[in-house]
């Protein structure tokens, strides 16, 4: 069989399965996240279902989009580089994904916060009068 096929179907194996194994990681672990975020458990597994819903989607189409190479790939070596080139690329959009996740989350988290947190104290309404000290009188 040609190298160039062996590589789509081991690029197509590593890189569902790498997206599945951070898909169901994240979703375990980031629904404590969520919760501290929303401060709603029923929200938080809600949103926790749909953004993993959104990672699959992004993530396995780009897998897709991105599968086709036009080089030419005469033997396994060349088929091994271009198979590290793609499937670190999917590494680097499962990273930035998941950073914008927590990034956008945790803003929304601090603006929820510091909503909670109530009114600041009031600004003061006037001046103290200034008394300048006065020496103390001479004792004689």
């Amino acid at each position: 069989m040609d190298p160039k096929v062996w590589m789509y179907l081991v690029y197509l194996a590593v890189s569902v399965g790498l997206t599945v194994w951070v898909a169901t990681t994240l979703s375990r672990n980031g629904l404590v996240f969520l919760a501290d975020v929303f401060a709603d458990a029923k929200l938080a597994k809600a949103v926790n279902q749909l953004l993993v819903m959104g990672f699959y989607l992004l993530n396995l189409g780009y897998v897709t989009v991105t599968m086709r190479s036009g080089d030419t790939i005469a033997d396994t070596s060349e088929a091994l580089e271009t198979l590290s080139m793609k499937i670190g690329l999917v590494l680097l959009v499962l990273g930035v994904l998941h950073f914008c996740n927590v990034f956008f989350l945790g803003r929304y988290r601090r603006g929820r916060l510091r909503q909670q947190q109530g009114m600041p104290p009031l600004p003061p309404a006037g001046r103290l009068p200034f008394h300048p000290q006065t020496p103390p009188p001479a004792r004689a």
